[in-house]
C-alpha cells in the first residue's frame, strides 16, 4: 500500500516553454483544493539540492496563467546526475516533508525523475512542457501551440517585406532533433519549402523547387527551416548555396530564436496546463507513480515516464502530404 501524501513539490525544470506558470498554478491550487500542502522548489533540479523551496497555498499563484516562462525559474544540474547529488536532493525532501514531486520540463528532466524514483522509491509525476512537441505519449506538450503561433506570426510579418522586395527568406525555427514546429508553422503560414530533420529533401531538390516557384510567377518565397535539417550544414550554408546556384533570388536569412520560447501561453496552452495540473496531483494521491500526464484526442492520459523518453514524436506524415499539396 502507498504511503500517505501529505504535501507535494512542484518544480520547473530544463528549457522554459509558454504554459509553465499556468501548470505550476494547477498543482498548487489543486493541492490547496484537496487540503493537502504544497511546496515549490526554485531554480528545477538544483535548487532540490540546495533546499531552495517555498510553501505555496492559493493565493501564492494569483496571475500567473498568462504570463510566459516560470516563476520558479530553471537550470540545468550536473549534480544531479550523480548519486551524490540525487542523495542530497533526497535528503533535503525529507527534510521538508516533501512526500512526492510533480516536475514540469522535457526528456532530461523526466530521465532525472525516472532515475530519482529507481533509487529512493519516490513518488513523482512528469507534466510535459516543451516547445518542441517531442515526447511520446501525448498528442501536444504545454507550449507547443504558443511557440507555432508565435512563429506564424512572425513569418506573416517577414512575408510583407519578402513581398515587398521581391526577395527569398530562409526562416529558421526550434526543432533540433524534431520538424513539429516547423512543419506546422510552415503549413500554417503558407511556406513555400518545409525543411525538417525527418526529410532530407536535398539541395538540388530544393533549388529544383525554387525554379518552379520562380516560374509559376511567384515574386517572393519563404522557406521554414527546422534548426536540425540536414539539407545543408546551416542555414546559412543554404543561402550561400542558393544565391550561387539561383543568382536571380535576393535571398536573406531570419533565425527567430528564443523568441519562440517567450510571450503569454495561447488559450489551448492555458486550458492544456490547467487540466494536466489537476490530473497530475490526483494520480499521486491514487497511489500512482512514474508517470508522464499527457493528452489524446482530448482525453488526459497516464504514460510511464520510461516509455514517453523512449523516442521522440513521429512528425504527422498527412500533415507532410498535405503540405507538399500546398507547395504545389
Amino acid at each position: 500500500m502507498a504511503n500517505k501524501i501529505n504535501k507535494i513539490a512542484v518544480f520547473t525544470s530544463g528549457g522554459d516553454s509558454p504554459g509553465m506558470n499556468a501548470a505550476i498554478r494547477s498543482v498548487v491550487r489543486t493541492c490547496a483544493y484537496m487540503k493537502i500542502e504544497c511546496v515549490a522548489i526554485y531554480r528545477g533540479y538544483q535548487g532540490m539540492i540546495d533546499g531552495d523551496f517555498k510553501e505555496m497555498n492559493a493565493r501564492s499563484v494569483n496571475n500567473i496563467i498568462n504570463k510566459g516562462g516560470t516563476i520558479l525559474k530553471s537550470a540545468r544540474c550536473e549534480e544531479f546526475r550523480t548519486p551524490e547529488g540525487r542523495k542530497a536532493a533526497y535528503e533535503q525532501l525529507r527534510k521538508e516533508g516533501v512526500d512526492a514531486f510533480v516536475v514540469i520540463g522535457g526528456n532530461g528532466s523526466f530521465a532525472g525523475a525516472l532515475k530519482f524514483n529507481e533509487e529512493f522509491n519516490f513518488p513523482v509525476m512528469g507534466i510535459p512542457g516543451t516547445i518542441d512537441n517531442d515526447i511520446l505519449g501525448t498528442s501536444y506538450t504545454l507550449g507547443f501551440d504558443t511557440a507555432i503561433n508565435t512563429v506564424v506570426e512572425a513569418i506573416d510579418k517577414i512575408r510583407d517585406t519578402a513581398s515587398s522586395h521581391n526577395r527569398l527568406f530562409f526562416v529558421e525555427v526550434m526543432g533540433r532533433d524534431v520538424g513539429h514546429i516547423a512543419l506546422n508553422a510552415g503549413v500554417g503560414a503558407g511556406a513555400e519549402e518545409i525543411l525538417i530533420p525527418e526529410q532530407n529533401l536535398g539541395l538540388e531538390r530544393l533549388l529544383d523547387s525554387l525554379k518552379r516557384s520562380k516560374k509559376s510567377g511567384k515574386s517572393s518565397s519563404i522557406v521554414i527551416v527546422a534548426e536540425g535539417d540536414k539539407t545543408g550544414k546551416n542555414v546559412f550554408e543554404l543561402k550561400d548555396y542558393v544565391e550561387t546556384h539561383l543568382p536571380i533570388y535576393d535571398v536573406r536569412v531570419s533565425v527567430l530564436g528564443h523568441m519562440q520560447r517567450g510571450g503569454n501561453p495561447t488559450c489551448f496552452d492555458r486550458v492544456l496546463a490547467s487540466r494536466m495540473g489537476v490530473k497530475s496531483v490526483e494520480a499521486l494521491l491514487e497511489g500512482k507513480s512514474n508517470y508522464m500526464v499527457g493528452i489524446r484526442d482530448n482525453k488526459l492520459i497516464l504514460t510511464p515516464i520510461a516509455e514517453a523518453i523512449k523516442a521522440h514524436t513521429p512528425v504527422d506524415e498527412e500533415l507532410i502530404r498535405v503540405s507538399d499539396i500546398m507547395t504545389t
